[in-house]
């Protein structure tokens, strides 16, 4: 049997993302009144700076089990991670030990983090891999679209690998939707179908995340 992550780790690690998101740059948190306060709970994430998980992990309102890739996962940092509660997925394979701990994470009511476009990048949903959709079709979680804006503006002057001390990150919750068509099917045409239609909705998400920080 596999074991889910820790509920508890993931709510330390939440203390400890707000303690450091909020101590090193100025967040500001639009729409995180429309996470869901219970039950299990998707959020599709883009993904354009190495803070972008954290960011969310410490404005967001409920604590957050991320899948992260497993090169993330070496030494004291990968003991930390686990100890948090985030979850280790080997990105080029299928990995049904971080499928499974996935799943425990919404059947035991959690929220899960996702990168849907899989890797680091533009940042703009533009290419979607089929696991956010898996994961909604098959847990029934509802999914909340985030969009970070401003982590990747400028690099800091110190480290320049991270934004400036101080500066502006957005993160914008928007309203949970359904990935599937109320048919409850879940066969490879419905999988396509559902990541087609949750493009959509994160695409005309970060749309208007980026009409309302001018970003």
């Amino acid at each position: 049997m596999t074991e889910v992550p820790s509920a508890r780790g993931a709510e330390v690690g939440r203390r400890i993302g707000v303690g450091l998101m909020y101590g090193l740059w100025k967040p500001r948190v639009l729409g995180a009144w429309r996470v869901p306060a219970s039950g299990p709970v998707i959020y599709a994430v883009n993904h354009s700076h190495n803070i972008d998980g954290p960011m969310v992990m410490g404005v967001a309102p409920r604590p957050t089990h991320f899948l992260i890739k497993k090169e993330a996962f070496i030494g004291p940092l990968g003991r930390f991670l686990t100890g948090i509660g985030q979850l280790k997925v080997d990105r080029h394979s299928t990995d049904r030990t971080a499928v499974a701990q996935a799943l425990g994470v919404l059947e035991e009511g959690g929220v899960l983090g996702i990168f849907p476009e899989g890797t680091r990048g533009v940042g703009d949903f533009a290419s979607l891999r089929a696991g956010l959709a898996y994961f909604a079709l098959r847990s029934g979680a509802p999914i909340v679209p985030v969009a970070v804006l401003g982590s990747t503006d400028r690099p800091g002057r110190l480290i320049k690998a991270l934004p400036p001390l101080r500066a502006r990150v957005d993160v914008v919750f928007g309203d949970p939707f359904d990935a599937g068509d109320g048919s409850g099917r879940r066969t490879r045409k419905a999988l396509d179908e559902a990541t087609e239609r949750i493009q959509k909705q994160l695409t005309a998400h970060l749309e208007n995340a980026r009409r309302l920080t001018t970003r």
